[in-house]
């Protein structure tokens, strides 16, 4: 049997044309294949293209991302700024695929400094970072205080536990909610009511939201009802009457199961 040559696409072409800043493009590859390489050449290529250090923003999922990025970013300049003209023309032509002339090698060495002349430097940040940021600059038109501060995930957490304690006290003064959360310690244990009272937290805006929307309590736990299709005088207990009511289930496929 005659063996086949197969034609293996180079990578570092492929990797090339994705870091070109004239082109719009979407990288899916595996894990260790080079996708931080082709943003990191990306960025590299831009900035040798002459656009202005500060009118790049990359952004990542990760600190860990971001901060890799930027030490690459980094360290590459500060090696073209300072290392022997042959080698700086080889790294040159292997991020373009063009020899570069004297004029674009100079450029290439004085990036490093224009990077450095950026306030904060690169704009290498996570998608949170940037959203904070934003909202640290219009905080009026995101209906924010100024000045505010993003909390920490310890300290929300504690705070939680400090607002769980409270309803819990609450409780006892106030008839409503002691007899809304006597419902619902029927069902959950006190390890479930932690995490339940965690994920009403969290979804708290579409709480809140569907509250205000159905103009308020009553009239929530009326659209709710509605949805469900019960009266208004239909609960827990009259509903599973209802279901075992006598031939309102089949009692004979029923007892056999049980037998």
């Amino acid at each position: 049997m005659s063996r086949l040559a197969v034609a293996l696409p180079d990578p570092t072409v492929r990797q090339r044309t994705a870091a070109d800043p004239a082109a719009s493009v979407w990288v899916s590859a595996s894990a260790g294949s080079g996708k931080t390489k082709v943003l990191t050449d990306r960025v590299l290529s831009l900035l040798l293209e002459g656009t202005p250090p500060q009118h790049i923003l990359c952004l990542t999922f990760t600190r860990a991302a971001a901060a890799e990025m930027a030490i690459r970013v980094n360290r590459t300049l500060s090696r073209w700024a300072t290392c022997a003209d042959d080698k700086l023309r080889t790294a040159l032509e292997a991020l373009t695929g063009m020899a570069p002339d004297e004029s674009r090698m100079t450029q290439a060495r004085r990036l490093f400094a224009r990077v450095l002349d950026v306030p904060g430097g690169l704009k290498i940040q996570t998608i949170h970072a940037f959203c904070e940021s934003l909202l640290g600059r219009f905080p009026v038109e995101a209906g924010l205080a100024p000045h505010f501060e993003v909390i920490d995930e310890r300290s929300a957490a504690e705070m939680l536990e400090s607002a769980h304690g409270s309803v819990l006290v609450r409780a006892g003064r106030e008839p409503a909610l002691r007899a809304a959360l006597d419902i619902v310690t029927r069902h959950v244990d006190e390890l479930r009511f932690a995490e339940l009272m965690a994920t009403l937290s969290a979804d708290r805006h579409r709480l809140e939201r569907f509250l205000r929307d159905s103009g308020g309590l009553a009239a929530a736990l009326a659209a709710v009802r509605a949805r469900l299709r019960l009266g208004a005088d239909e609960s827990d207990a009259t509903i599973a009457a209802a279901a075992a009511r006598e031939g309102a289930f089949d009692r004979s496929a029923l007892q056999q199961a049980a037998e």
